[in-house]
C-alpha cells in the first residue's frame, strides 16, 4: 500500500504542476492584453538644440565673467518659464535643453552694463551667439535741449489730431 501512495503523490505533484504552468501562461496572456488599453504611452523628448552663448565688452572684447544669461523659451507670446546660467572666466555658458523649433526670449544682466534682450529662434542643432554689452549711456532729461531731430520727448502740439466732436 505504500508504493501505490507514493506512486499517487508523485503523480498528484505532476499534475499540480502542469495545472500551475497552464493558470500562469493564461494570466500572463491576459495581463499582456491589458496593459495594451491603460498606462501612459511613451513619448520621445524632442531633439534639443545646443547653445553657446559668450558675454564680451563692446569696447575691448574681453569676456564678462558672472554675468547672468536668462533664457526664457516662448509658446506664442507667453513665456513658459526661464533658466538662468552665469558665464565663466571666458564669457562662456552653454545650455543643451531646449527643442529645436522654440524660440527662446535671451537676457544678459552684467553688473556695470546695459541689460541685454533679443528673441531667438532656434532653427539648427548647433548655435553660438556673441553678445556685446555697452556701458550704460546718459539718462535723458526733459531739462536739456536736444534739438529737433531728437527720435525721444514729448509730441508737438501739431502732431497731435484733435479729437472729433459728436454731432
Amino acid at each position: 500500500m505504500v508504493p501505490m501512495s507514493r506512486r499517487f503523490l508523485s503523480r498528484l505533484r505532476v499534475f499540480v504542476a502542469v495545472f500551475g504552468l497552464v493558470v500562469l501562461s493564461l494570466t500572463s496572456t491576459v495581463s499582456a492584453q491589458d496593459n495594451s488599453k491603460r498606462g501612459r504611452k511613451y513619448k520621445s523628448p524632442p531633439p534639443t538644440a545646443r547653445i553657446e552663448v559668450v558675454v564680451v565688452r563692446d569696447g575691448n572684447s574681453k569676456p564678462i565673467e558672472n554675468a547672468a544669461v536668462i533664457f526664457h523659451p516662448m509658446e506664442g507670446e507667453k513665456d513658459k518659464g526661464n533658466m538662468e546660467l552665469k558665464t565663466n572666466e571666458d564669457g562662456k555658458t552653454i545650455i543643451d535643453v531646449l527643442p529645436i523649433g522654440d524660440t527662446v526670449r535671451l537676457q544678459v544682466i552684467a553688473k556695470g552694463f546695459q541689460t541685454f534682450g533679443q528673441d531667438y529662434k532656434i532653427d539648427k542643432d548647433q548655435i553660438s551667439i556673441e553678445i556685446r554689452m555697452k556701458r550704460p549711456g546718459e539718462q535723458y532729461s526733459i531739462y536739456k535741449n536736444h534739438g529737433e531731430g531728437a527720435d525721444a520727448g514729448p509730441a508737438k502740439q501739431q502732431d497731435v489730431p484733435a479729437p472729433s466732436q459728436p454731432k
